[in-house]
């Protein structure tokens, strides 16, 4: 990652990357705070008070404390964040689903906005910006030399509005101007269809606030349209993950009553606990939204569908089904984020908030797949031809500061996995410098899908054509903080 800003957000929506626990911790009383180390605060103010006298030019006495607090948190882990002020908005509303902007999820690049990922059906995805599109200039505002805030505050805008992004895209070594109008966006989170008779297809984009009722109003509508259904597949691919209860309660759609979905454990109690398939895990208002849904899910077969993509709630939901044995996990090695953030929203300070790593997250079988992910039953490749470019993208080992496992056993670099990433860029270089388009992977959910024709295959009990080149991925050793 080296000079990258490592921060990630949605446009105007915060995304929340990974299991976030719905409790609110407490921000305790200076009292009842540990002892601070006197000399080390000492050492803070001094430096404190000399770049305030010294500096070259008068300096914002609240941005330094601001600055202070942001790199004492990111330092942590790669998904610990303080916020304030806008980015205190943003991420409230990343919980809640809806937000109006653009519609994109966002990182900081070498100094430009780098696209994560379009939000599906949204203003931006429907302009064609595409993952890993460079944006260069927001209207007339040069993006080099503005920080995550104020590029977002450019992009935000009234519903209506339009805003012209100057879209620099590597793989077509071209840059051009897309012209977005921004609107209202209530990411729909699921979708789902009946793609041949007896065989459904249902996907999760990001686990946020609505989508459990999302999940389980669109299982009824499948039901509805094929009482008969033969197979499922949950398709997780891309799916960096979201809400903890959300993923218990997606679990307990097809797992037995008050079996174990996920434990975690952490430093402080409120992060030791066993979360199991039941209301009281995943109900926010005391109902039930599992009630009523069509017994046969709890028999079903089921294929989850994962990729590199697949991250924390995600791989909870993955990693339940399979130790229960109740689904066949398909793809390949998803991500490797088995860490847990709690929002500390009640400090001092209004509009502010901490998100904070407080536990690691294990499977029922006491698996952490921290740094390492979770290996499908069947290794199966994005196309027929495979996965050219798919050793290029990031996991939980790549980044910096990632957590470990916790078994505090030393990991090892991935000699195969850099041969595989050298040679993926040089195909990558080689199709730029041929002036050859990348090649597209095609939309989730068509009959052009190929693993989910794999996937479907497997619930007809067909030949499915596993992947001949891929390997599971070793964890790689940890970089210094």
């Amino acid at each position: 990652m080296g000079s990258k800003l490592k921060v990630a957000g949605w446009l105007a929506i915060g995304a929340v990357a990974g299991a976030l626990t719905t409790m609110q911790l407490q921000a305790t009383a200076r009292s009842a705070m540990s002892p601070l180390p006197l000399e080390d605060m000492q050492q803070l103010a001094a430096v404190f008070d000399l770049v305030k006298r010294s500096y070259v030019e008068p300096v914002d006495e609240k941005k330094l404390i601001r600055d202070a607090i942001g790199g004492m948190v990111s330092g942590l882990d790669p998904h610990s964040a303080y916020f304030e002020g806008q980015a205190f908005k943003e991420f409230r509303e990343g919980i809640s689903g809806k937000f109006t902007g653009v519609g994109i999820q966002i990182e900081m690049d070498d100094g430009l906005v780098k696209v994560v990922s379009p939000i599906e059906g949204s203003p931006a995805f429907r302009a064609g910006l595409q993952t890993g599109d460079l944006i260069t200039r927001i209207d007339d505002t040069m993006v080099k030399g503005l920080n995550m805030d104020q590029a977002i505050k450019r992009m935000r805008g009234p519903s209506g509005t339009k805003v012209v992004l100057t879209v620099f895209r590597k793989a077509d070594n071209r840059t051009f101007p897309v012209t977005i109008i921004r609107e209202e966006i209530k990411t729909k989170s699921v979708r789902s269809k009946v793609v041949e008779p007896g065989y459904a297809w249902i996907r999760i984009n990001q686990f946020q606030e609505p989508t459990l009722r999302d999940f389980t109003e669109q299982l009824r509508e499948i039901y509805q349209k094929d009482p008969q259904l033969k197979g499922l597949v949950l398709d997780l691919r891309n799916d960096p993950g979201g809400l903890l209860d959300t993923a218990v309660g997606v679990s307990a759609v097809f797992l037995p009553r008050d079996v174990v979905v996920v434990s975690t454990n952490g430093q402080i109690p409120e992060a030791r606990s066993v979360l199991k398939a039941s209301p009281m895990f995943y109900s926010r208002d005391g109902s039930d939204l599992l009630a009523g849904l069509p017994a046969a899910l709890k028999t079903v077969p089921v294929v989850v569908l994962v990729n590199e993509g697949s991250a924390s709630a995600s791989e909870i939901v993955a990693g339940a089904l399979r130790d229960h044995k109740r689904a066949v996990i398909m793809g390949s090695q998803t991500f490797g984020k088995g860490s847990v953030q709690s929002e500390i929203a009640r400090l001092p300070m209004p509009n502010t908030s901490l998100k904070i790593t407080t536990a690691r997250y294990y499977t029922p079988s006491g698996q952490s797949i921290q740094a390492k992910g979770i290996v499908p039953d069947v290794l199966v490749d994005e196309t027929a031809e495979g996965s050219p470019f798919a050793a290029l993208r990031m996991r939980e080992a790549d980044l910096d500061k990632h957590l470990g496992d916790g078994s505090g056993a030393a990991e090892k670099k991935d000699a195969a996995r850099e041969k595989a990433r050298e040679e993926a860029l040089k195909k990558l270089e080689e199709a730029r410098d041929s002036k050859d388009k990348a090649p597209k992977l095609p939309e989730y959910g068509t009959p052009e899908d190929f693993q989910l024709q794999q996937a479907l295959n497997r619930l007809k009990g067909r030949p499915v054509v596993a992947s001949k080149t891929q390997t599971e991925r070793k964890p790689v050793e940890p970089k210094a903080n």
